[in-house]
């Protein structure tokens, strides 16, 4: 088989292009992501992904980012509005993993008709007091252990709606104080700290099949960003134990410094698997792709690995769903 391209792309608008049918027909993508501009009804959502999937050539991964809160893609009136993740756990007290669950199994659950199989979820970045507003909210709570076993739950609750979790920034963005989307992050904690605390979470979830990278300087081991760090890249292999696939946090962020071509070049050469690049022109994704090139075997290896984890969900009662979760809140489940 031809391996995948090692990229996951984007579409301009609410269907693919001719122009963009033809690039993905040449790049066989591993995946796609979709984005709020690629979201108007139900039906225009299950034809663009079939348009992905037709265009690269196999039955390519489709990913959201899909948390709730400030970041969900699919909003009411079509889809359930959800309140920002850390709100929810905290009204939820006590009942929270079960909270989790059932909130990203119903994710699943609306992912999964449209044909989008993926969620960029769980995010178990541990929250401090200095954790920037961009992810603060983002979070499940302020320490290791809490952000564990609801990051077990949120990715338990999307696998069993036949969602592949991304679980995310990979090794911690909690102590972040800036926001990577407009600048790099400089953590200054020591190796030990951050094993017993922003590490430990993700090798609790070590298992999961697929993660996304932090763009986050960890001072005490490399100067380099972690997506572009082969230091980074080695502590999350051989530290954390994580082997699924990983993929870039998108590369076009302002964090980052340096043409695509270079970006997508480092980052693998670091020992990411795939690029994610988002938000650009026709042209930008062309040169990402091509700077990419096609997956390495071990990439291959991991791409192939995540994508048997995807199956068909056992048929569920969305309702009764709905009335345990809102049982267990106090009748106040949704946004």
């Amino acid at each position: 088989m031809t391996p995948f391209g090692a990229v996951i792309l984007d579409a301009e608008g609410l269907r693919l292009t001719p122009q963009e049918k033809t690039f993905f027909r040449a790049t066989r993508p591993f995946g796609f992501i979709l984005f709020a501009r690629n979201i108007d009804s139900p039906d225009q959502v299950c034809a663009l992904c079939a348009d992905m999937r037709e265009a690269a050539g196999h039955d390519a991964l489709i990913t959201i980012d899909q948390e709730g809160g400030r970041v969900q893609r699919l909003r009411a009136p079509q889809w359930t509005e959800w309140p920002a993740p850390l709100d929810q756990v905290q009204d939820a007290g006590t009942v929270a993993k079960e909270v989790m669950y059932l909130r990203y199994r119903l994710i699943a659950v609306e992912l999964h008709a449209l044909g989008i199989d993926s969620n960029c979820a769980p995010l178990v970045d541990v929250a401090g007091p200095m954790t920037h507003p961009f992810l603060r909210n983002r979070c499940y709570g302020f320490d290791a252990a809490t952000v564990a076993l609801l990051g077990r739950a949120v990715a338990d609750g999307l696998l069993d709606g036949g969602v592949l979790p991304v679980v995310k920034h990979i090794p911690g963005h909690g102590r972040a104080e800036a926001d990577s989307h407009h600048d790099l992050p400089v953590v200054g904690a020591s190796h030990d700290l951050l094993r017993y605390t922003d590490f430990a979470p993700f090798h609790a979830l070590r298992d999961l099949p697929m993660a996304m990278t932090a763009h986050v300087v960890y001072a005490a081991m490399d100067d380099a960003p972690a997506t572009t760090s082969p230091r980074m890249m080695q502590v999350i292999r051989d530290e954390i134990g994580f082997d699924g696939l990983i993929m870039t946090d998108d590369i076009s962020m302002k964090a980052l410094n340096g043409s695509l071509t270079e970006l997508s070049r480092a980052a693998l050469d670091a020992g990411c698997d795939v690029i994610l690049h988002c938000n650009g022109t026709l042209a930008e994704r062309q040169e990402v792709a091509e700077a990419a090139g096609r997956m390495s075997a071990r990439a291959q290896a991991r791409a192939e690995r995540a994508l048997t984890l995807r199956k068909t969900p056992d048929p569920v009662d969305i309702s009764a769903l709905s009335a345990q979760l809102d049982a267990l809140m106090g009748g106040h489940g949704h946004g």
